[in-house]
């Protein structure tokens, strides 16, 4: 599982953001951040919050307690339900 600054490094970079970016859309100086992403700081629940909010992504996920996103786990279901769709509108066909 990845650690917390692994986390954030790379949300932001998915994100295609900049530290300074980021760190201005998250009201923290770009400092603060680059020690958030590197490991030499750890956060304060507020910014927890806000960089949740803004990534969009659960606390459990930012602090490494679960593998992947609720955005990958709910991408990963809609892909599985529209290929058992197709499944299904295909076997009808042939019923028909």
């Amino acid at each position: 599982m990845r650690s917390f600054s692994e986390t954030m490094c790379a949300l932001r970079r998915e994100r295609g953001l900049t530290q300074r970016a980021a760190a201005a859309e998250l009201q923290i100086s770009q400092a603060l951040l680059s020690h958030y992403e590197n490991g030499a700081r750890e956060p304060g629940l507020d910014f927890l919050r806000r960089a949740c909010r803004f990534y969009g992504v659960s606390a459990d996920y930012l602090l490494g307690l679960r593998e992947r996103s609720e955005r990958a786990v709910l991408e990963e279901t809609l892909t599985g339900l529209d290929a058992l769709r197709r499944r299904i509108g295909a076997a009808l066909e042939e019923t028909t």
